[in-house]
């Protein structure tokens, strides 16, 4: 932004108002250089200090701090040297600084260098807000953003001449690596500054993201085909079981997610692609593959391997579509995971009509409330209408509401500004209802909100304004609201326990999810959280006796108590490749009491042009398939096939 006379008269002003009050005059600065010279004052900082004291450059640091951060300054130096190709003689200079604003390296005009190495603007010193007060490096630091400073905005006297914009730079973990600045006489600002350096940093953060993960694989993609390879692509790492390793800051923007979101996904729960289809560009030797994010928008991307990663000659992947399938039970899923309301479609005709009734509301303005006993999956339903919805790119916020105590829980809502209350934190809190602004609420175990709250909650949803605690200030929010709850609404408005209007605000859509003792689709369940689970070996099955054993249980737990128990079975199960009845919890056994144990009916297998469709026997196939091409060479096909030796030599020795 451009610096105006009148501000440079009003940054002046404040500088006089300073010295004679002795504090900061409020409402005359821009509110982030407000707060810096605040800081400063706090620091016990002298304004009109004299050049006498200013820090010289310590060469002996110097050389240390670049060996520290040679990476930084391998990727950085180029970049630098084209940006001062497009202002060269434009009386300014170019400068780099590590994570506590020590300059490793500066280039620019000659004329202006020398006149910056008087205030010490120079490789080999310090620019944080302690040593140097309000600057764009020091300031940008603090901020953890870009940031401008022009002429007397700084809050050392000495410094006036100078107009300086920075942008902190971070590394693929998000962790600040330095800042990058430019810096000209105050007497010539440009507006344009600010716009090249955040420019240049996305291509230093890009480059080094590149280079980060050796042993894995990226991803560059962006909605717009055009733009990939550009400084605007969004860069995603995997490691080779398609878990995500990291994000770049335009792949956290394009996906709406934040990175330490993004880092509990994979890549087949992100997209509507098997971890194959990352593979198959770099197998093939094509060039662009289309993808289908979370709820559906499309992405343009680009994969290549790290410079030491060896991607397989071939990723063996089958895809069970059927569960009556006969022979093996223990059938296991391929990698690809469903996103939205899809991955709740396993047959059961009660959960079919739930995601009917969902599809035909989806980004109507219409409330949906879920109903069901504990464990049913109500929080996985809200997840999956979120992500097929029109908000899917922002954020989805959940709130258990029994889980928080009553004494928190309306700060926690509805947030608060600093000191509304002892024990607050110093800059407040926006409170969740404003972080899911955009995106979606979900308010699990509505029916344990306090009263109290409730009457606040209505407001907010008719008014779409929240007021945070110790604030008069009302903030627009635009949001989408879920609410779940195991107990009956319709019970506690009767009992005067929850607010009739609040009740019928939310009554848009009621559905009711099925215990699982009553849902047909055990078997497909089952395997689906054999499929999508990361903690459960590959190819790990279940004996048939132990899906006997699961249809006669009455699972209280429901769903959560049946992912967790494959989850443990799984553990115990590793090295024998199947689940047997003595890998399940004893608890679970007695819960079953003393009833006979029954071993399933096995279908029999329908006919397939080419022999058997069970997945035993594809995979049998396939095995015997590779075997020939590569002569018998076992080390040959367990690489082509993506599989280990012991498992092939296993599935050799059941066929």
């Amino acid at each position: 932004m451009e610096f105006t006379t009148t501000e440079l008269a009003r940054s002046e002003q404040a500088h006089e108002l300073m010295r004679s009050a002795g504090e900061v005059p409020t409402g005359v600065l821009p509110a982030l250089i407000e707060t810096s010279w605040g800081r400063c004052i706090s620091r016990g900082l002298d304004a009109d200090r004299s050049s006498r004291e200013i820090e010289r450059a310590r060469r002996d640091v110097l050389l240390t701090e670049r060996e520290r951060n040679e990476s930084l300054l391998k990727h950085a130096a180029p970049v630098m040297n084209g940006l001062y190709a497009q202002i060269a003689r434009s009386g300014s200079m170019i400068v780099l600084t590590n994570a506590s604003g020590f300059i490793l390296h500066s280039v620019g005009d000659q004329s202006f260098l020398d006149r910056a190495s008087k205030v010490a603007l120079s490789p080999g010193v310090e620019w944080s807000e302690e040593s140097k007060g309000t600057n764009a490096i020091g300031t940008a630091l603090v901020e953890q953003a870009p940031v401008s400073v022009h002429g007397s905005q700084h809050f050392f006297a000495a410094n006036h001449f100078l107009t300086c914009s920075a942008s902190p730079i971070f590394d693929p973990c998000s962790r600040m690596l330095g800042v990058l600045d430019v810096t000209g006489d105050s007497r010539n600002p440009s507006h344009h500054s600010l716009a090249l350096i955040n420019l240049a940093v996305q291509t230093i953060e890009n480059q080094l993201f590149s280079h980060a993960f050796p042993e894995g694989f990226l991803l560059h993609c962006h909605v717009q085909q055009e733009l990939i390879g550009t400084v605007f692509e969004a860069l995603l790492a995997f490691d080779h079981d398609g878990r995500v390793l990291s994000a770049n800051r335009s792949a956290c923007r394009l996906i709406g997610r934040s990175h330490a979101e993004l880092l509990t996904h994979t890549f087949s729960s992100m997209f509507d692609r098997p971890l194959g289809a990352l593979y198959d560009p770099l197998l093939r030797g094509t060039d662009m593959l289309e993808l289908r994010l979370f709820g559906g928008r499309t992405l343009f991307g680009r994969p290549r391997a790290g410079s030491q990663s060896k991607p397989p000659a071939r990723v063996f992947n089958i895809d069970v579509t059927r569960t009556d399938s006969g022979g093996q039970s223990g059938a296991r899923l391929s990698l690809a995971k469903d996103r939205g309301l899809a991955r709740l479609s396993t047959g059961d005709t009660q959960m079919d009509a739930v995601v009917e009734k969902v599809r035909r509301v989806l980004g109507r303005d219409i409330p949906v409330l879920i109903q069901g006993e504990t464990g049913t999956g109500k929080e996985l339903l809200a997840r999956a209408i979120h992500d097929e919805g029109p908000r899917s790119q922002q954020t989805f916020v959940a709130v258990n509401c029994a889980a928080i105590p009553d004494g928190l829980i309306e700060s926690e809502l509805f947030g608060y500004e600093e000191g509304a209350f002892t024990g607050a934190r110093r800059k407040g809190y926006p409170g969740r209802i404003m972080q899911a602004d955009g995106g979606t609420l979900f308010l699990d175990e509505i029916g344990d909100m306090p009263l109290a709250l409730q009457a606040r909650l209505l407001r907010v949803l008719q008014e779409r304004t929240v007021v945070p605690l110790g604030s008069g200030r009302a903030s627009p929010v635009d949001l989408s609201i879920i609410c779940a709850t195991h107990r009956k609404l319709r019970d506690l408005v009767a009992q005067g326990s929850f607010r009739a209007d609040l009740y019928y605000r939310l009554n848009g859509l009621t559905v009711m999810l099925p215990p699982l003792r009553e849902r047909k689709d055990l078997r497909a369940l089952v395997l689906r959280i054999l499929g999508s689970e990361d903690s459960i070996p590959d190819g790990l099955r279940i004996d048939d006796e132990v899906i006997a054993l699961f249809e006669r249980h009455p699972w209280p737990g429901n769903m959560r108590q049946l992912t967790n128990l494959l989850r443990t079975a799984g553990v115990m199960a590793a090295d024998d490749g199947v689940i047997g009845r003595e890998h399940l919890p004893d608890d679970f056994i007695d819960e079953l009491g003393s009833a006979p144990t029954e071993v399933a009916a096995v279908p029999e297998s329908r006919p397939y042009a080419q022999g058997p469709c069970d997945l035993d026997s594809l995979t049998l196939r396939a095995i015997r398939e590779s075997l020939s091409r590569n002569d018998g060479n076992v080390a040959a096909t367990a690489r082509e096939l993506g599989i280990s030796r012991t498992t092939l030599y296993r599935k050799l020795k059941e066929g």
